[in-house]
């Protein structure tokens, strides 16, 4: 069971997050979208707050939220634009708990105050040019060398790569075992000599968040940098299935974060905008668009604050972190297709902020498992459920 913090820190926390959401951040989205970064003093003040630090224990200088707290939490930062969530998103999620849950004792004293300080920024370096969704097919291998293991190979789309400060990385150490076993994580310093980081990555939206191209030469580590330590070895895949299960309903909280935020765009604009001698809120056509983005949020905040629940009270969720996952980012998609609708042709124009959103949210069904592989998760545990 895990526990988070008390509740009355933990609502004054959520208080905190969204007036700095909606008055501070908000704002600052047009900067961010022109410059293609995030402004220093933003990321100083989101360190200040320990953002960096929500899911990190306490013990190791973070606030320690549980998954249902962190749900929240997301849920508020993500009303603004997810360029800002993306700074604090490994260290909170996929970049720092790894640490948390398969990490050494001394892993964890080294690392982990760091990474809740935002100090340390984590990256986690799984997905290759051509291993995305089979994350089994890994081709990165770590040979072992006397006591030593000397990693070779590139890592695709690497979130806050630039800003790492330590990647934990997945290679094959059983060139015999195929697919996911034979898998090892090794916790790599960023100043590792051998590591080559690729100039950031364009993208299609959220401009601001950074990802490249991660290029391993020789890079050389002792057994102890496996994470676990050398028991672990060969059962990396496993620590990046746990990561990920726990991170899938934090990307289900950042797409009801944006869910709501392109709603309340699409209703204001309705109630302000005049078609035929009216508000074009008072249009039926018009008033279902809503209604079905209203229900479907509604349907995204229950499921994740379900899931998260059960994540918190069994310490899994597999098979609810895929729904989650799949669920809400679909249905985020179909929100903002439709606020964009709502909109007309001034949704089509990069002067409001629907278009740019519109954008931002593609990626959701993209990343930590696409929405297909979700189908597949989905699907193969429902079978096995009723084959007993």
């Amino acid at each position: 069971m895990l526990d988070g913090v008390d509740d009355d820190v933990f609502e004054s926390l959520v208080d905190t997050v969204d007036r700095f959401a909606r008055n501070r951040l908000i704002p600052a989205e047009r900067t961010v979208e022109q410059a293609n970064a995030v402004p220093e003093e933003i990321v100083a003040e989101m360190r200040a707050m320990g953002l960096f630090g929500l899911s990190t224990p306490q013990e190791f200088g973070g606030i320690g939220v549980n998954a249902a707290q962190e749900s929240r939490l997301i849920e508020a930062l993500c009303y603004a634009s997810l360029s800002f969530r993306s700074l604090i998103g490994t260290n909170v999620g996929i970049g720092s708990q790894g640490f948390v849950m398969d990490g050494t004792a001394k892993q964890k004293a080294r690392w982990l105050p760091g990474i809740a300080s935002g100090e340390t920024v984590a990256s986690f370096a799984l997905t290759e040019p051509d291993t995305g969704s089979d994350a089994g097919g890994i081709r990165t291998r770590a040979r072992r060398d006397g006591s030593d293991y000397v990693i070779d190979g590139t890592k695709r789309y690497i979130t806050n790569a630039v800003r790492a400060g330590v990647f934990t990385v997945f290679a094959r150490t059983d060139p015999d075992e195929a697919g996911a076993d034979g898998v090892s994580a090794f916790v790599v310093p960023a100043d590792t000599p051998g590591i080559t980081v690729a100039t950031p990555d364009r993208k299609m939206g959220q401009r601001g968040t950074k990802t490249s191209d991660v290029i391993f030469d020789g890079v050389r580590l002792p057994e102890t940098a496996i994470l676990g330590g050398p028991a672990m070895l060969n059962r990396g895949f496993r620590t990046a299935m746990k990561v990920l299960d726990r991170g899938r309903i934090h990307i289900g909280a950042m797409a009801v974060g944006q869910g709501q935020r392109m709603l309340d765009i699409a209703t204001d604009y309705a109630l302000e905008r005049s078609q035929f001698g009216k508000p074009i809120g008072q249009h039926q056509l018009v008033q279902g668009l809503i209604a079905d983005s209203q229900a479907e949020l509604h349907a995204m905040r229950a499921l994740v604050r379900a899931t998260a629940a059960e994540y918190d009270r069994d310490g899994a969720a597999v098979l609810g972190a895929s729904c989650t996952k799949y669920f809400c980012t679909e249905a985020v998609g179909r929100i903002a297709d439709r606020a964009l609708q709502i909109h007309g042709g001034a949704g089509y124009m990069c002067d409001y902020d629907i278009e740019r959103l519109y954008r931002d949210v593609r990626l959701l069904r993209i990343y930590e498992g696409t929405s297909q592989i979700q189908q597949i998760v989905i699907a193969r545990r429902t079978l096995a459920g009723r084959s007993h």
